[in-house]
């Protein structure tokens, strides 16, 4: 394949073009699905869009890819909810890269609202499956660095994970305490704003 970067420049060059970015994703090429993310309108970008695009997902690589577009349109908390509660693999997968990506773009979302994903963690965070998995363990670590107030939150959750009785649980749990009681880790996190 085409690495991201590349896919990335190709997308600048041929800019936002919301009706192409439909067609790209057509194709069924994870390339061209790709571009087709970076090219498209988020503010015209519905959630049955979401909710189609997400059904044809097969790979962590292109959910990853595209829930950075979903991030960025007006029903992306409304999705994330949506997807953690759906049983496909990969659409669950969905809402945690989703509240991985928030955390970097949503920079003027309220703590609350990123507070309030903490609850949809736990909840799945039993899900074996692997790219789910990882996906939760990305979504805790990622929320516990967006600042202190956070930082205190998550690591509360990822010590109660920890402790599980559940196998898949507890890894998510010990990954993340690792992580968030790092000394850089918190430097860095001392060092934000907010």
């Amino acid at each position: 394949g085409i690495p991201h970067g590349v896919q990335r420049q190709i997308a600048k060059k041929i800019k936002r073009n919301h009706e192409r970015a439909f067609e790209l994703w057509q194709t069924g090429i994870m390339e061209a699905q790709f571009i087709a993310s970076v090219t498209a309108d988020p503010k015209r970008f519905s959630a049955a869009d979401a909710r189609q695009w997400a059904a044809s997902f097969d790979s962590w690589d292109i959910v990853d890819g595209v829930s950075d577009l979903f991030v960025d349109t007006d029903a992306w908390k409304e999705l994330i909810e949506e997807f953690a509660a759906d049983e496909r693999e990969f659409v669950r997968r969905t809402a945690f890269a989703m509240m991985a990506w928030s955390v970097v773009h949503r920079k003027q979302e309220p703590v609350a609202t990123f507070l309030g994903f903490l609850p949809i963690i736990e909840a799945h965070a039993a899900d074996s499956r692997n790219f789910v998995r990882k996906a939760v363990n990305w979504a805790l670590r990622s929320i516990g660095k967006r600042s202190v107030e956070m930082h205190g939150a998550a690591l509360a959750v990822a010590e109660r994970l920890a402790q599980s009785t559940d196998k898949t649980a507890r890894w998510i749990g010990k990954d993340a305490v690792k992580e968030l009681t790092n000394a850089k880790t918190i430097e860095r996190i001392a060092a934000r704003k907010g």
